[in-house]
């Protein structure tokens, strides 16, 4: 295969993150229920899930990089997961409204091939507006909080609905690229070729696993 990197998700966000920084992969989800253990905290809650669907894809390709993640909504101690239903869905834009709010993301890296392997947790603090019952109403109707942790899109409709942010923005769409990145760099999956010379030809891109895409004149 051409390319060294899969992502082990099935999200459209996280495709879309990965591709707008010129990476090429392969997108192989997942099969690992995004079940809940009952004591863990939210940071070993989304590294646990990240670290078993890396290893569930990676178990099917050895040789390959795998990039796996899991992103949830906590606020007051409480995980807020996909909503299932409507009502699951205005519950939580009824708890979220009016108030700052984390969202946390776990993700992990192997290969299992070379035994190399890493995991990561990243949070941001996302404040929502005060949202009024016929926002909510609306918003649900749209259908967009039903795939989402936390029941909304801040890359979407939901956008709308959001006063401020504190940390990656990339986090809560899903994948915190600036240190997937730094991971990735850090285990030799990905590498960056070097600038030309000074008034010669570029010169060609180092050997490594992945090399970093960009538009060539």
């Amino acid at each position: 295969m051409s390319s060294q990197l899969i992502l082990a998700s099935k999200s459209p966000r996280r495709y879309e993150l990965l591709r707008q920084v010129g990476l090429e992969f392969e997108v192989v989800p997942s099969g690992v229920e995004e079940d809940f253990v009952k004591g863990e905290s939210p940071q070993e809650h989304v590294i646990r899930l990240a670290q078993a669907k890396a290893r569930d894809v990676a178990s099917k390709y050895p040789e390959r990089w795998v990039i796996a993640a899991d992103t949830i909504v906590y606020i007051h101690g409480s995980i807020l997961g996909k909503p299932n239903n409507r009502q699951e869905a205005l519950e939580m834009l009824r708890c979220l409204s009016g108030q700052e709010h984390w969202v946390l993301t776990g993700f992990a890296v192997c290969h299992l091939a070379k035994g190399e392997a890493d995991k990561e947790a990243v949070q941001t603090a996302v404040k929502m507006k005060n949202l009024t019952p016929a926002e909510m109403e609306w918003y649900v109707q749209t259908e967009e909080p039903f795939d989402k942790a936390g029941g909304y899109a801040i890359q979407g409709i939901g956008s709308f609905m959001i006063e401020s942010i504190r940390g990656s923005y990339t986090n809560v769409v899903g994948l915190p690229l600036c240190e997937l990145i730094q991971m990735l760099k850090g285990l030799g999956a990905l590498t960056f070729p070097p600038p030309p010379p000074a008034g010669g030809q570029p010169l060609p891109p180092p050997l490594g696993d992945c090399v970093i895409m960009g538009r060539r004149a």
